[in-house]
Order: C-alpha cells, then structure tokens, then sequence
C-alpha cells in the first residue's frame, strides 16, 4: 500500500542533500515505505538488528561506504537505508562521520522505531545534516490520497463507510487494516506488545521493571483521554513520582502513547500542568466513546507533525479546560496563534458545545468544529464556515492529512 511519506522523500532528496530520519511506531511502514523509493538503480539496505549488518557498521563508515561502492562514479546517487541504527550507542558518531564523507555519493534514509530526534547522551550533534518525518498510521486522508499539497487543508472527499469502520475497528497499522480479520488483529497485536516491552524497551531504555512499566502502559489504556494525575499513577504502582513520569516519556519515545498539554494564553483560570494521554493504537482501547476521542486525537497530532516537519509551519495539539471545567477536547495552534479548536462528540443530536462557543470567543481561533460519527459523509469544505458547527468525522478528517 503506498503511503504519503513515499512523496515527501522524493521531493526531499530532488531538493536537498541532507540526511532522512524516519522515526515512528514499530510496524507503522517506515522500511517499506524507504524501500519502496526509488531514486537510484542501486538501494543497500543495513539493519541494525541483523548481526552481519552489525559487523559492518561497527567496523565504521569506510567499511559499509567499501560495501556499497560509493567510490565508484555514477550518473545517480546510491541510495543507503539505515535501519535501527540507533540501538548502537555511537551511532550519531557513526553518521556524522559517514555523511561528511560520503554525503555527495549517496542519499541517507535513517529509520527507527525510538525517536531520532531526542539525544540523551553526549557526543557530536548532527544538527543541519538531517530533516526528520515522523511517521504515523494510516488515516482517512492518507488512504484516500497520498499526492502532496501546498496547503494543509485539502478538498473534502469521499471514503467509503466500510474503509472507514476497518480504521476506526483495526488501527492505522498497514497490516491489521489490509487483512480486517480479528484473529489475525489479535495475533499481531499480542506480538508487537511483546516486542515492545520485552525488547525495544528493555533495549533503548535500559529500564528493568517491564513488568511494572506494563501495567502504567494499561493504565494510561484504561485512562485514554482523562487528565494525567501522576500521583495517583505513582501510588497504584508503588514507585516514586519521578519514575512515573521517566517511564512515561520512554513509552512516548517509543511511540505508544502521547501526552496532548493543556492551551493557557488568553483563558482565565486555565489549567497549565496536567496534560492528557493517548495512544497510537487507538484500537487498543474497549471503550467507545474514549476510542473516538483517541481516533481523532491521532489524526490531529499526524496532521500537525506532517505539517511541521515539511516546513509549513509550526504546529502543535493542545486541549482547553479551565478550573471551571469548561473544556474543549482539541485546539490546533498555527505559529503559535490558535487555529481551529475541535469537540468531539458522539451524535449530532446533541446542540452546539456552549464551551466549544465560549473558548472560540476567548482564543479568537477561526474555526469550531463539533466533530460527530453518526452523520454520513457531506461533501462541504469543512473549513469554509467561521461560526461553530457541527461536521461529520469522515468528512472532516478527509481534509487533514
């Protein structure tokens, strides 16, 4: 299945010379989808994981440049895909030194399943030698379309009801969607929660207690949506605030969950600490309500990641709530300024959210949507209205990302 990143590393490489980082969950496409590119006759591709890879790697940039024949002259590039390489402790090291030398012979696409992008130890940076994309599940825009555009928002169109239901039944993951049959959903899912735990976990973190980890991570489950309260977190697992919250940012960095941090600027009495958690795997959750706010949380959080890391700006996912308990489930900001606030809902019986109203005011954002999943498909650009209104999902997420 092809995916929108195809597009991007494309025109990335047609424009500029600096490395790809392609970071995102296990099993979310980031291999096939830069294997798949094809800018060169020649692709070598180096995983971590594998011990003959390994070998080469270790024996530093001249090694794997002597495998790839990067010193020998051709009309294209060689393309070198690098998989998982961050699991060795000198691999920013390592791809300082291969891109300084080699950089004009090649084009570098870094994969891993950690984020890329966060630095925990010491050692040379690689600052202005890469652009990172970060890489989510599918979503209704993207099965609908993977062409790029010059602007965020696109025309609304059309998904078909049972596309939409194996989405929002299975996940984003490419292969529970294509194959839409619960005993093999089952199977895969029990596997990757398996790998994710009892190895990359264990691997990138160096955390010991996977088994209390495990149950944080079916906590946070069972709490998608709700505002995070680490005490209470910390005395159900019998361990020390801080731990908590060390444990938490290792489940971000591997991708399975994400903390959406409450918008403060111009609303008295609002909250500034707490954040809100939720997963990638919107699937993992029972019940439906918090599975709906979820759904519509990944696809906002993929649609301002996709916007920032291609440059049109700088975007970020907050949520409202103010001492009063006013609350407004999403607000997308734009350069810092508030864009479009989202409420999602259910049914379109109920009226217009008298907070979603309230905070529109307050933020002066341009756009109020009450998202709802019980209105079929309506062919009206969403973003066309600036007074609050209620929208169909389907239509609405057709015109992210």
């Amino acid at each position: 299945m092809k995916r929108i990143y195809e597009s991007i590393l494309v025109e990335h490489f047609q424009q500029y010379r600096q490395m790809i980082f392609i970071a995102g969950p296990r099993q979310v496409g980031k291999t096939t989808t830069s294997q798949s590119i094809q800018l060169s006759e020649e692709q070598y591709y180096l995983n971590w994981d594998v011990q003959e890879h390994r070998q080469q790697i270790v024996q530093g940039p001249e090694q794997v440049a002597g495998k790839c024949g990067l010193s020998i002259i051709r009309e294209l590039p060689v393309t070198v895909i690098f998989d998982e390489i961050h699991k060795y402790s000198k691999w920013k090291i390592f791809l300082k030194g291969f891109f300084d030398t080699y950089g004009r012979q090649c084009h570098i696409v870094v994969t891993g399943s950690g984020r890329l992008n966060i630095y925990k130890h010491g050692g040379d940076s690689l600052m202005g030698r890469y652009f990172l994309y970060r890489m989510h599940p599918l979503s209704v825009a993207e099965i609908l379309r993977t062409n790029l555009s010059e602007s965020e928002i696109r025309k609304p169109t059309e998904l078909e009801e049972t596309s939409f239901s194996k989405l929002f039944d299975f996940g984003g993951y490419p292969e529970p969607f294509l194959s839409a049959n619960i005993r093999f959903y089952n199977r895969w899912r029990r596997l990757r929660t398996e790998q994710l735990f009892r190895e990359d976990l264990r691997d990138l973190t160096r955390i010991q207690e996977i088994a209390q980890v495990e149950i944080l991570a079916e906590l946070m489950r069972q709490q998608a949506g709700q505002l995070m309260n680490y005490s209470t977190l910390a005395n159900s697992i019998n361990v020390s605030v801080d731990t908590i919250r060390r444990w938490i940012t290792a489940l971000e960095s591997l991708y399975y969950c994400f903390r959406v941090r409450p918008w403060f600027k111009n609303i008295p009495k609002s909250l500034r600490k707490q954040p809100k958690v939720y997963l990638y795997d919107w699937s993992l959750i029972e019940d439906l309500g918090p599975k709906r706010e979820n759904f519509i949380a990944s696809h906002l959080l993929k649609a301002v990641h996709w916007w920032t890391d291609i440059g049109l700006g700088n975007y970020e996912l907050h949520f409202l709530r103010d001492k009063d308990k006013n609350e407004v489930d999403f607000l997308v900001s734009k350069d810092n300024q508030p864009w479009f606030l989202v409420e999602v809902k259910s049914s379109a019986h109920k009226s217009i959210s008298r907070s979603l109203i309230r905070f529109k005011e307050k933020t002066g954002a341009p756009h109020a949507f009450q998202v709802v999943f019980d209105l079929p498909y309506c062919n009206v650009d969403c973003f066309a209205s600036p007074q609050p209104v209620i929208v169909p999902a389907v239509t609405f997420l057709s015109q992210l990302v």
